[in-house]
């Protein structure tokens, strides 16, 4: 073996190094500064330890607390010491799985008969930092599975065995730090006193291995960061966030609710939130028709056999609802997705070229069994609607389609206020066969088309390679809300693969069979989930063409309501989704009741309105905009609703 290796870094350039130098030494050499700053280190793509040796020539990035990777070790740390700090405070406890997550960290736990509340996490964060400050360095070691079964079997925690039962020998390794040590694949940040500030913040039930089955443990969640500053944004945009909390401002405007009745998951919709809905639909269909769509119904179930063909089941078999069984070896399934019916309408006769491209839109209702633990207001449900549509095409077609799709997707994010997004580009891991179906040199052909048409859109993107469907690589829209959250909405998706297992085919010019390739989108993804994110957004604002009531009509007293009555009606037969308050309250009262109501426009009508057919308008946070007629504030708000399209 050479004593020499070559480190190639980001900007092009290379240096040379002794063989096993590490990460650590790496960043030195560049500068103290990155030395201070660096928390882990990639080798060929592999995010590692900045302590563990080099052996070999590598691509090579030192990642800081401005990397995701970084924040990523910052937090999987954190999570160990977390997991410190109640071994400390709880001997005994038993420890799950304790990952990174977006932002912060979680450990599932087992206290036995203990419990922990939210007057108990300040103590577990005093822990934390009085353990950070005791700069003791996390340490990996390479273990044999028996000597890991044996430390765990003393330790009494069945947790940790059942994960090592599972780990093949010469595969697995602890990490130490103080005296907590942990079966853990890392990586971790140098020391502990890396960690400076913390903050606990949910506590939560979650079943072991996500099995309802299964015991059900203490999820802990939690924060941390190098600088304080950096932690007081994070809470102070954490209590915006939970002002804008979609099931908070649900529920104050009335959209939709759950019921224990029907059960988890499956929320039910109040006339204003089906108004929400409707309205949002209706702007997709009219846009769809302009663009060729076609619209399809489908049923809610069908047989087994028919996602077996397409390859849903198994492959999502574990976040589908069990099959309803007729006879011995008959089934039905509740429908998980909807692209196998339009499979069916495409077949159902001959198809020639000419017909093609044939697009299928459907508002298409399915149902996934999501564990209840991950249920979370609208944002992930067991029924959902999906702006589902297919497109079948030939393989000339398939660019310029994928382009509209892209084209159509952007106008839905213009139209309701997302500004800031990238792209993912989603491809297939050639090396995990199993994951997918379909042959390789398919799938390249179809990897190369999406990125020649996100190109020519001018759209931003990165590439994830293992995120792709099992059918086909995938454009997935990454929106960043008003607080800065990042939220995936909006999906393309390119299929060879399908066609072929249902045997699809047109006739071509040269009146021999082929097959049509399949482009599965979805703008909104999620109609649930969508909205959820949207309200979060807008903080139920929403834009005057969306808001469920547009107008509110209020009386200052009872002698004023048959005049209230008649503008609503007028308001009403121009389309203008409008209401009288006719309450024996106060018109302060009712304003003030229309202002958290986040109606619009309020018009205010007395015996001067009602004697010179005005009304006096007041606007949605902004206060008093003087008298109009009827028929001047009709067609303004008329014009401000046709604007908010033109426009985009």
């Amino acid at each position: 073996m050479s004593d020499k290796i070559t480190l190639s870094f980001p900007d092009g350039s290379s240096r040379d190094y002794k063989t096993g130098v590490t990460g650590a030494t790496v960043a030195k050499s560049i500068s103290e500064g990155l030395a201070r700053n660096a928390l882990a280190v990639g080798v060929n793509g592999e995010v590692r330890d900045l302590s563990r040796p080099i052996t070999q020539d590598a691509d090579i990035r030192i990642f800081t607390w401005n990397d995701a990777e970084g924040k990523n070790t910052y937090w999987h740390s954190s999570a160990h010491l977390m997991a410190e700090a109640l071994e400390a405070l709880y001997p005994g406890v038993k420890f799950g799985i304790g990952p990174p997550i977006d932002h912060g960290f979680y450990y599932d736990v087992d206290l036995g008969d203990r419990t922990i509340g939210q007057d108990d996490l300040a103590a577990i964060e005093n822990k934390m930092m009085e353990l950070a400050k005791q700069d003791s360095s996390f340490e990996r070691r390479e273990v044999p599975k028996q000597e890991a079964l044996d430390y765990f079997t003393k330790k009494g925690d069945e947790l940790k065995l059942e994960l090592i039962d599972e780990l093949e020998d010469g595969t697995i390794t602890f990490y130490s730090q103080g005296d907590f040590t942990d079966l853990c694949r890392g990586p971790h940040v140098p020391s502990t006193k890396n960690i400076k500030y913390a903050k606990l913040l949910n506590i939560a039930g979650a079943y072991w291995r996500g099995d309802e089955k299964r015991a059900q443990l203490t999820r802990l969640y939690g924060i941390t960061f190098p600088k304080k500053k950096e932690l007081d944004e994070f809470l102070e945009m954490r209590e915006l966030a939970k002002q804008r909390d979609h099931r908070k401002l649900g529920k104050e405007l009335e959209l939709f609710m759950f019921s224990p009745m029907v059960g988890p998951g499956l929320p039910l919709w109040l006339p204003k939130g089906a108004t929400l809905r409707e309205t949002l639909v209706n702007f997709l269909k009219d846009e769809q028709l302009k663009r060729g769509y076609q619209p399809v119904v489908t049923p809610h179930i069908a047989k087994l056999e028919l996602f077996k063909t397409s390859g849903h089941y198994p492959y999502y078999s574990d976040s589908q609802f069990p099959p309803m069984f007729e006879g011995e070896d008959k089934g039905y399934l509740l429908k998980p997705m909807n692209c196998p019916h339009h499979t069916q309408i495409y077949g159902y006769r001959p198809r020639s070229y000419r017909e093609l491209p044939v697009r299928l839109a459907e508002f298409g209702q399915v149902y996934r069994y999501e564990q209840s633990g991950e249920l979370g207001g609208l944002t992930r449900v067991r029924g959902f609607t999906v702006d589902d549509a297919h497109i079948f095409c030939t393989h000339e077609q398939v660019k310029d389609e994928f382009k509209d799709v892209i084209d159509l997707t952007l106008k839905v994010f213009r139209s309701l206020g997302f500004d800031d997004f990238t792209a993912q580009i989603s491809l297939g891991d050639p090396n995990d066969t199993k994951k997918y179906v379909g042959d390789r040199d398919v799938w390249e052909t179809a990897e190369q088309s999406v990125r020649e048409a996100a190109a020519e859109m001018n759209l931003e993107s990165k590439e994830v390679v293992g995120e792709a469907a099992f059918y086909g690589p995938k454009l997935d829209f990454i929106v960043k809300d008003a607080l800065g959250r990042e939220w995936q909405l909006g999906t393309i998706q390119l299929d060879y693969n399908m066609p072929e297992q249902f045997d699809l085919t047109y006739i071509g010019e040269d009146n021999q069979k082929h097959r049509p390739v399949m482009i599965h989108r979805a703008p909104f993804g999620s109609l649930e989930r969508f909205i959820a994110v949207l309200l979060e957004h807008c903080g139920g604002n929403f834009p005057t063409w969306l808001a469920p009531v547009q107008v509110a009509v209020l009386p200052v007293g009872q002698d004023f309501e048959d005049y209230a009555d008649q503008v609503t009606a007028h308001l009403l037969e121009a389309g203008i989704r409008a209401e009288t308050d006719k309450r024996n309250e106060k018109v302060s009262y009712k304003i003030r009741a229309a202002e958290i109501q986040k109606i619009p426009y309020m018009l205010i009508v007395g015996k001067r309105e009602m004697d010179e057919g005005t009304v006096a308008v007041r606007r949605h946070g902004e206060g008093d905009l003087g008298a109009q007629t009827t028929d001047q504030f009709t067609s303004a708000i008329l014009e401000e609703i046709s604007s908010a399209f033109s426009q985009n």
